[in-house]
């Protein structure tokens, strides 16, 4: 089994992909970024695929279709990879190496610490941990300031 159970998902195709129009499919992608990536509404753990669709005023299976078919991934995958970015900037700033990982985790969005480690691990093949601790491997100068403070 892999670790932190990720299975991979078998493709299946939703004949109501098909049906949006191409036309309004890409303004409510340009919709969809504004919401999750302007207005950072990825760091909301309550923002939920619904509150999206009764924000732009449609229905979730439309969400689910502009997401799916514009960016090739689904709705809780397409906001996990906003959070994971936002969560790799902030865990090689040096304003915020004595974060616990669960601070931020909470800081990008995710619910809880086991969901941000299995998110990264998927998007990243390493924990944060791991990732913070090569990126301080690969700038000593940074790894000294660190180590000063404790």
């Amino acid at each position: 089994m892999a670790k932190y159970n990720i299975t991979e998902k078998k493709e299946k195709e939703a004949a109501y992909r098909s049906l949006v129009n191409p036309r309004l499919m890409d303004e409510m992608k340009e919709k969809i970024l504004n919401i999750i990536v302007m207005q950072k509404k990825y760091k909301d753990k309550d923002y939920s695929a619904k509150k999206l669709a009764e924000d732009l005023g449609t229905n979730t299976r439309y969400i689910s279709a502009v997401v799916n078919v514009r960016f090739h991934m689904n709705y809780t995958s397409f906001v996990n990879k906003f959070r994971i970015e936002e969560a790799m900037a902030i865990l090689v700033d040096r304003r915020y190496q004595d974060l616990r990982m669960e601070e931020v985790s909470d800081m990008v969005g995710f619910a809880n610490r086991q969901s941000f480690y299995a998110s990264f691990y998927k998007i990243m093949n390493m924990t944060p941990r791991d990732y913070r601790l090569k990126h301080l491997a690969q700038h000593p100068s940074e790894k000294v300031k660190t180590e000063k403070k404790r």
